[in-house]
């Protein structure tokens, strides 16, 4: 017991190999855990380890052992991560980021409210009206959002699916099922086909035992298992030992417990990708960096006007109402659903394409991505491995996808080669219920490994009546299944009267076993010409990424094997050498149709397109080669070389520190990483972070969480995904398609530029709004606009023209641009600031304040007259004003002008802002070309005219909002400046696209 319980306690602290890296991380342990693990609990011998273990092979643990060994170390669980409420989820939503400052304006508005009422006895209900306006948009927004985000922690729950309920082991020298809860380190497991392994267990012995370790390195290859000592220090390339959540897919086996729950393989990669903080996207670094923009600028104008109007002679309440003003004014208060319903609408648009969008923020990450981290299997290629060529008869010929039975039905040498991969066959397509028609090919099950499976319906097409034509026809009596060490499976079959050996095998170890080879109905002897032609082919296929099985046949005389006669493995009793070469067959997992041009899209787009994966290095580099994500045909192994192009194996980037790594990732466009775990998976995500990549992630098993939580945007596979992977990441593909990803991109930049012009839009409205309160206090004339119609326009007239940019097309060149670099390219940048305050929102200034000096000149009160008449104007003692004409004006009278000056500019605003909508659907491009198909942003702009009319001219507005009807006539003073931003915008955009990198892109592109 206390040999066991310490050994346990080893297992533990074991130290670990691989480098220190910075991560951030909420535990001190989180090093440990990113580290390859090292042990050698599969180099020992098996009478040794039993006897560190305290258990024996044939027995098992006592239970007495057993029942205190889980009383001191618990149950074989994974250890939960805290969770955060959906409470605290929603209050983050409703007082984080942007919505902050808006509560500061909510929260003076009611303060005005209760300190006018307070001081006078009563109080205008437009500051209350505002807070509420206000405080309804955050929780909506927040609610909304909260809607579109409401995902439940699962991590560990995922896992935990994956552990099997039950678990059969030895106890007490009885064979016992046992939940997997209980399981110690020592208990001897009994393992067979179907099982899931329950723990990280050492073979003792087995019969033809294979496991999926797609669970932990991503390729769903069955990998032949063995109770003998294997020579590596890599535990993940033990071949005699089995991990926990892989799958048992054939054989049977007993094994000893050397690991479980957090501290089993899986355990620690569960651990390590629960412990993971999550980075902060792009955008909501971008908001901040605006919200602490705006609200700086907000602030310092509003205590600028504050301190102002109290100098002038205001009471220090209409002072705070000026402030309220001034911040209302500043705050894009339509930002936040405008924002919200964007991503939205492009998460909607992207589930239409097979895209599932987890986090709506991740939809602009994904625009910016700069690498993609992708893996081979099931993302660039299919995932169902397909015959490619075969040769017999001395030559190499290519299966193609058209052929059929007809092509082969007078080919004796295909014919050879075909029974051959038929009976030396252990793959079965599923049984089917009687009534049950028989589905499609490509939809069928097939029962076994999926090279076997792959030659199964290669045989269905190719063969008339399939492999069953000829299993039909002959009984297999023996069988010598394939082992890493012969290399090869032999099957003896009865043909008639006469026994047959058939054997597969590595290509090597076919031809040495060979002196005669197979021509149509003929046998010759196997001469040099054919040996070199057989090599020089196996060479090609495999260069080209392929995997290579060699096919041979033996009939053995009646005499010496007759009917009955029994035949033995260990060692065989019947000839395995002479026998009579008959060909080669290739197979491989060929890439998806669509990955080479997607692969393009991202080279055009200066995405970096590495390869992670964990198959073999030839493997690798041919399907990188075929999709284009390898275009160089020298592929160099020197890292401190300079090509253009590298392949880099695990066991190289187990011994490289960070500086190597990083300076690999930088030097070379093309780069495949193979032979990979998942520590290093994830430490080639920390090394593009370290370059200030923005880096996307694709995975599809349990291995692949950490490094798809760590990135910045994680993308796990839909169809052969693990629940694991689809809970920490932040995008699903429910095709499981690379293309996907890059439709995800430049939907991603659609988004950022979509919000770029719906910002510009909206700030260019701030300095029409913010000016007349400027000019009020400075030049003394009546205010020329009110809050009340500033809300107007924030909440009213802009809202639904800046949502419709998220219905805005993108532009032509969207996927020709590099990345955005995150920490130079910015949501609001010195560039929009320039076109939206110091272009075009001048611009609608002039049209506003134009509008009012018409408006007053119209009723006597020229410009020269408005000058530092605010102190009688606003007095409520003076009822007899002169204007310019002599008329005297009442204190109503001016009211009632002045309310009629706030209507007509707030209209001449609305006017220009039709305008400022259709110049910023594009960047570059001109508006003749992008086109107005925008049928949203359209109806927006009726939207904004319909608005403005309700405004003006529908009953008791006067009273509510205080504003005016207006004749025609004051409607036109604004119309020439929208022709002004019309046709500046357009020659601006045409200067930029004849002079590109020119003062005016560098200066007005944003």
């Amino acid at each position: 017991m206390s040999a066991a319980t310490n050994w346990f306690r080893k297992w533990k602290t074991l130290p670990c190999a691989g480098r220190r890296r910075q991560l951030r991380a909420t535990t001190g342990n989180l090093e440990s855990l990113r580290r390859d693990i090292e042990t050698d609990v599969h180099l020992r011998a098996i009478e040794d380890l039993l006897q560190s273990l305290g258990t024996d092979a044939m027995r098992g643990l006592s239970t007495t052992v057993a029942c205190d060994l889980l009383n001191k170390t618990g149950p074989n669980e994974l250890t939960p991560p805290r969770k955060i409420s959906k409470a605290l989820r929603f209050l983050h939503l409703c007082f984080g980021g942007f919505s902050l400052l808006i509560w500061v304006g909510a929260v003076l508005c009611f303060c005005n409210y209760v300190l006018e009422y307070g001081t006078y006895g009563e109080a205008s209900k437009e500051h209350l009206g505002l807070g509420i306006v206000l405080v309804s948009l955050i929780l909506v927004t927040a609610m909304f959002s909260h809607y579109q985000e409401s995902k439940s922690s699962r991590i560990i729950e995922s896992f935990q699916q994956m552990l099997p309920q039950k678990a059969k082991l030895l106890r007490d020298g009885e064979k016992k099922e046992l939940p997997v809860a209980e399981l110690v380190v020592g208990d001897i497991v009994l393992l067979e086909t179907g099982d899931r392994v329950p723990a990280d267990i050492r073979i003792l012995e087995c019969q033809g035992l294979k496991v999926d370790n797609a669970s932990i390195t991503g390729e769903s290859i069955p990998l032949l298992r063995t109770g003998n000592v294997h020579p590596t220090n890599n535990l993940m390339e033990a071949k005699n030992m089995v991990f926990f959540s892989t799958d048992i897919v054939e054989g049977t086996g007993k094994g000893v417990v050397v690991a479980r729950g957090d501290h089993t393989v899986m355990g620690r990669v569960a651990k390590l990708t629960s412990k993971l903080a999550p980075r902060p996207t792009p955008l909501s670094r971008e908001l901040h960096r605006f919200m602490k923009l705006i609200s700086c600028w907000a602030v310092f104008l509003g205590i600028l006007f504050f301190t102002l109007s109290t100098a002038i002679g205001y009471s220090w309440i209409n002072s705070i109402a000026f402030l309220i003003g001034i911040i209302v004014a500043n705050v894009p208060e339509g930002l936040i659903a405008t924002m919200t319903v964007s991503l939205t609408l492009t998460a909607k648009r992207l589930a239409n394409k097979n895209c599932v969008v987890k986090h709506l923020e991740a939809i602009e990450t994904l625009g910016c991505t700069a690498v993609i981290c992708s893996d081979k299997t099931g993302t660039l290629t299919q995932n169902k491995m397909t015959v490619r060529h075969m040769w017999y008869n001395g030559e190499l010929q290519e299966v193609m996808a058209s052929d059929t039975w007809r092509k082969y039905t007078k080919n004796p040498g295909f014919h050879n080669l075909a029974r051959v991969a038929s009976l030396c066959n252990r793959a079965e397509w599923e049984s089917l219920p009687k009534d049950m028609p028989v589905p499609p090919l490509s939809k069928r099950k097939i029962l076994g490994d999926a090279s076997d499976a792959a030659l199964l319906k290669c045989m269905e097409v190719l063969v008339k009546g399939g492999a069953e034509a000829y299993r039909r026809t002959c009984i297999k009596v023996f069988e010598i299944p394939f082992n890493s060490t012969e290399k090869f499976q032999a099957n003896v079959y009865v043909c008639g009267k006469k026994h047959v050996v058939f054997l597969k095998g590595a290509p090597e170890r076919v031809l040495e076993r060979c002196s005669t080879v197979a021509f149509d109905n003929e046998t010759r002897k196997l001469d040099d010409e054919i040996k070199n032609a057989y090599t020089e082919s196996c060479y090609i296929l495999a260069n080209n990424g392929e995997r290579v099985l060699g096919f041979a046949d033996l009939d053995l005389p009646v005499s010496s094997f007759s009917p009955g006669y029994v035949f033995k493995e260990d060692p065989p009793n019947f000839p395995l050498q002479n026998l009579r070469l008959i060909g080669l067959i290739s197979m491989m997992d060929p890439p998806r149709p669509t990955v080479p041009d997607a692969v393009y899209k991202c080279r055009c787009a200066g995405i970096k397109v590495i390869m992670v994966t964990g198959d073999h290095p030839d493997t690798a580099r041919a399907i990188a080669k075929y999709v284009g994500i390898i275009t160089d045909d020298f592929l160099h192994h020197d890292h401190n070389g300079k090509k253009h192009s590298i392949v880099v194996t695990g066991v190289e980037l187990r011994n490289f520190d960070s500086e190597q790594l990083d300076r690999i990732i930088k030097q070379y466009p093309e780069i495949v990483f193979a032979r990979t775990s998942p520590v290093q998976k994830l430490q080639i995500v920390e090394s593009c972070q370290r370059l200030h990549l923005i880096t996307a992630v694709t995975g599809d098993g349990v291995n692949d969480s950490p490094a798809l939580k760590k990135a910045d945007i994680g993308i796990a596979m839909g169809i052969v995904g693990s629940d694991v992977s689809k809970e920490v990441a932040d995008l699903i593909l429910l095709n499981d398609d690379f293309a996907s990803i890059v439709t995800g991109i430049e939907e991603g930049r659609r988004v950022f530029d979509n919000l770029k012009s719906s910002i510009a839009y909206t700030l260019a409205s701030n300095v029409p709004e913010i000016t007349p309160f400027l000019a009020f206090i400075v030049f003394g004339i009546p205010l020329p606009i009110g809050v009340i119609c500033i809300l107007c326009i924030d909440l009213g007239t802009d809202m639904w023209p800046a949502i419709s940019f998220a219905y805005e097309k993108s532009e032509s060149d969207i996927m020709l641009r590099k990345p955005r670099i995150p920490l130079k390219d910015h949501l609001v940048s010195h560039r929009l600031l320039f076109m939206a305050y110091g272009q075009i929102g001048i611009i609608e200034a002039c049209a506003g304040f134009f509008t009012y000096f018409v408006l007053m000149a119209e009723h006597g009160f020229l410009p020269y007259k408005l000058l530092n008449l605010r102190s009688s104007w606003d007095s409520i003692v003076v009822n007899d004003l002169q204007d310019c004409y002599g008329q005297e004006w009442t204190y109503e009278q001016r009211k009632i002008l002045e309310y009629t000056c706030h209507t007509a500019f707030f209209v001449s605003i609305v006017i220009v802002q039709i305008a400022d909508v259709m110049i910023c659907k594009t960047c570059r491009i001109s508006l003749f070309d992008q086109g107005m198909n925008n049928w949203v942003l359209n109806f927006g702009i009726i939207f904004e005219i319909t608005v403005a009319c309700i405004v003006c001219y529908a009953p008791y507005m006067d009273e509510i909002l205080r504003t005016y009807p207006l004749i025609f006539e004051w409607w036109l003073p604004g119309v020439p400046y929208a022709v002004i931003i019309l046709t500046y915008d357009e020659l601006r955009k045409l200067w930029i696209r004849r002079n590109p990198e020119g003062w005016w892109d560098r200066e007005t592109c944003y």
